[in-house]
C-alpha cells in the first residue's frame, strides 16, 4: 500500500499564495528558523509515520512548484514520490484528477486530498479498519455539526454508504467525509471505471460522485469514524488560519 495525494487544484480563494503555488503548497506551519510546512508536507509526514515508503502526487496547476520540491520532500520524509500529471486541472474537477491516478490505485492506497489538514490518527484509524473484506473505507467525522458545504455521508451499519453528496439536508447525514480514504488494490478497476463514467457525464463532478456511482452499482463502500479529531479542509483564508491553529498541535 502506498500514499496518494491530490494536489492539482488551483485554490483561487487562497490568492495571492496560489498565484504562484498549488493549494497543497500554501504554507501552513512556519517553525522558528525552519522551512515552512504545507499540507503536502503534513500529509507525507503522516504517511511516513504509518510506515508508507512510497507516495504518488497528482499535480496540475503550478505543477513546476511540486517538481522543484520533490527531491527535498523525499529526503525530509523518507517517502519516494511519483508525480502524476493531470492535464485538465484548471478545467475539470477532481473526479478526473483521481482517474488520472488509476494505475496507482492498483497498488492499494491511502488517498488524501491536498487541502486537508489532519492528524496521523486518521490514517491509523483507516489502517486499523482493514481485514474484514472492506475494499474502500472513508474517514468519517461523525461528531462535527454539519452545514450546507460539507461532503455529507449517509451510512448504514449493515450496508455501508448509501449516499455521499454536498446536496443533502445536514440532518439526514451520518457525518462528513473528511477527504481521506483507504482504497484496497482489488477495488481499483471498478473505481476507475466509476470515475470515468462520472467525469464523462459531467467534468465538474467530484470523485465522491464516483463513490456514489459505485454505491449505485451495488459496490459496498464503508466508513471509519475518526472520533473527536481537529481537522480542516482549506478552501479560503479563514480555513487557512484554522489549519495553522490545528497543525501547531501535531
Amino acid at each position: 500500500m502506498i500514499g496518494l495525494i491530490l494536489a492539482a487544484g488551483a485554490g483561487r480563494r487562497l490568492r495571492p499564495y496560489t498565484d504562484t503555488l498549488p493549494k497543497a503548497l500554501v504554507p501552513v506551519v512556519t517553525p522558528d528558523g525552519g522551512d515552512p510546512k504545507t499540507v503536502l508536507d503534513l500529509t507525507l509526514a503522516n504517511f511516513a509515520e504509518v510506515g508508507l515508503t512510497e507516495a504518488a502526487v497528482v499535480v496540475g496547476y503550478r505543477k513546476e512548484a511540486v517538481y522543484e520540491r520533490k527531491d527535498a520532500l523525499e529526503r525530509r520524509y523518507g517517502v519516494r514520490l511519483t508525480l502524476v500529471e493531470n492535464d485538465k486541472a484548471e478545467e475539470w474537477n477532481n473526479a478526473y484528477s483521481l482517474w488520472c491516478a488509476r494505475d496507482v490505485l492498483a497498488e492499494g492506497v491511502i488517498l488524501a486530498n491536498g487541502d486537508t489538514v489532519h492528524p496521523v490518527s486518521v490514517e491509523k484509524t483507516l489502517l486499523a479498519a482493514r481485514g474484514n473484506g472492506q475494499r474502500i473505507v472513508l474517514a468519517l467525522d461523525a461528531v462535527k455539526r454539519l452545514a450546507d458545504e460539507e461532503m455529507k455521508v449517509v451510512a448504514d451499519p449493515e450496508k455501508g454508504v448509501q449516499r455521499i453528496t454536498k446536496l443533502m439536508d445536514p440532518a439526514e447525514a451520518s457525518g462528513e467525509y473528511i477527504g481521506v480514504t483507504l482504497i484496497e488494490a482489488e477495488a481499483a478497476g471498478e473505481l476507475a471505471d466509476a470515475l470515468r463514467v462520472t467525469f464523462e457525464r459531467d467534468p465538474q463532478l467530484y470523485y465522491e460522485d464516483g463513490y456514489q456511482e459505485l454505491v449505485d452499482r451495488g459496490f459496498r463502500v464503508d466508513t471509519a469514524p475518526i472520533g473527536d479529531v481537529s481537522w480542516v479542509e482549506i478552501d479560503n483564508h479563514e480555513d487557512l488560519a484554522r489549519g495553522r491553529e490545528i497543525a501547531c498541535r501535531y
